[in-house]
């Protein structure tokens, strides 16, 4: 971190390093300092980190709509010394903040966007938090380790994508690794937890409209098309896999009783292990939902209402230093190894680079996340322990692979040969 941004204690810590340090830019100093000043530096900035945190959780805004806690979240970065660019790729409500200039780019990705009705039910408040704390933390030795620090505003990870937005256009291209924390109720081994592939599109029934009383013969029903495919998606549940899922509602389905609807809409969505086995899912619900049009005669459009949410990959090694540093901070991690459960669009990021998106336990939090009670725990003070845990974990994982002499070639040279997004493509 710049030397005008750190704390004095920090500064004494940091000059020792460099009286000490040995090899190119103190690679091979003492690990033990390095984490010190890591953990100073992000002490001296405890209290502003629990503020944002706090701020953002009183104030929630929905997928692509974040503007205000954008402006949160970068303000305290842009204290500490990071270069902020708003709004990268066209995506309005995305940032990155950068630090250092080292060859080894590490990726924090901050989410911020909340849930209609129930705001921050995800905690996602915490996720941006603990993202600046770990930054903060790690750029306090950015110089001497030769490490590059970038933040990612990402968008509308509830519904939206905006991680595959970020991807596909170039923002994680020059990303060596990727790291993010996400509360939940309890502590996991980022190695033993997965997270499932999703598609969500829109299917539209196309109808004729007629009295249903006086003429109901000359009426083409678009929400029968609709019951029909429910149906036949009822039955075909009893034939898939624990692991899947498919879940959908009827966003419009009739306005009347006396007029026969000539439009229906079904929302939809489709849930596998991993993403071959949810798109072979997918075609079967397509077919249920072509079994309504032809069994009464509607016509049907399908199209995507985001992008695609990819399987997490969490990298092996990362995710035992990880674990590691969680578990020195008193914490204690649950097995749930098998464990499978939700969507994420870091799925994608995980699928390119290397990655961890390990969850982060609210201590004593009783309720799943996505309900109430989960936004009310995402303010307590078990929350605030959430978020400078998850800081330290992230900054001290990151600190241990910049100095590993073969964990840092080895990823530098997964860097060098996945190409850019365009050669991706």
């Amino acid at each position: 971190m710049k030397e005008s941004h750190r704390s004095p204690f920090v500064s004494r810590l940091a000059a020792d390093i460099e009286e000490r340090a040995v090899g190119h830019q103190g690679i091979e100093g003492d690990i033990t300092a390095y984490r010190g000043l890591v953990r100073a530096e992000q002490e001296a900035w405890r209290e502003r980190l629990l503020r944002l945190s706090h701020d953002l959780h009183a104030e929630p805004e929905l997928s692509f709509a974040e503007h205000r806690s954008v402006t949160k979240v970068t303000d305290v970065l842009r204290e500490a010394g990071f270069t902020v660019e708003p709004g990268p790729a066209d995506v309005p409500t995305a940032f990155t903040a950068e630090y250092g200039a080292g060859e080894f780019t590490v990726g924090i990705c901050a989410e911020y966007d909340a849930l209609p009705d129930i705001g921050h039910a995800c905690g996602h408040n915490i996720i941006a938090s603990a993202a600046v704390g770990a930054a903060i933390g790690l750029a306090a030795v950015a110089d001497e380790l030769g490490v590059r620090v970038k933040v990612v505003g990402t968008p509308a990870e509830e519904h939206g994508g905006g991680k595959v937005l970020l991807l596909e256009r170039g923002v994680f291209d020059d990303v060596t690794v990727a790291m993010m924390v996400h509360p939940a109720q309890y502590d996991t081994h980022p190695g033993h937890f997965s997270s499932q592939a999703v598609s969500r599109f829109a299917v539209t029934y196309g109808g004729r409209a007629s009295h249903a009383a006086a003429a109901p013969h000359l009426g083409v029903n678009a929400a029968d098309a609709a019951v029909v495919a429910q149906v036949a998606i009822g039955l075909l549940r009893q034939q898939i896999t624990a692991e899947c899922r498919i879940g959908l509602f009827v966003r419009e389905g009739g306005t009347v009783t006396n007029i026969i609807p000539e439009r229906s809409v079904v929302d939809c969505e489709v849930r596998a292990f991993d993403f071959d086995e949810m798109a072979a899912l997918k075609q079967r619900v397509l077919a249920c939902f072509e079994a309504g049009a032809l069994a009464t005669g509607t016509t049907m459009a399908v199209e995507p209402t985001e992008p695609d949410y990819a399987e997490l990959v969490q990298e092996p090694e990362m995710s035992e230093l990880f674990a590691a540093h969680i578990e020195s901070l008193g914490r204690e991690l649950r097995d749930t190894r098998g464990t499978r459960g939700g969507s994420t669009d870091m799925g994608n990021v995980s699928k390119v680079l290397p990655s961890i998106h390990p969850s982060i336990a609210i201590i004593g939090c009783e309720h799943p996340p996505h309900t109430h009670g989960f936004a009310a725990a995402a303010a307590t003070p078990a929350a605030d322990d959430a978020v400078f845990d998850g800081a330290v974990a992230m900054a001290l994982t990151a600190v241990d692979v910049a100095i590993d002499p073969v964990l840092r070639q080895k990823f530098l040279a997964e860097q060098a040969t996945r190409g850019t997004a365009a050669t991706r493509v």
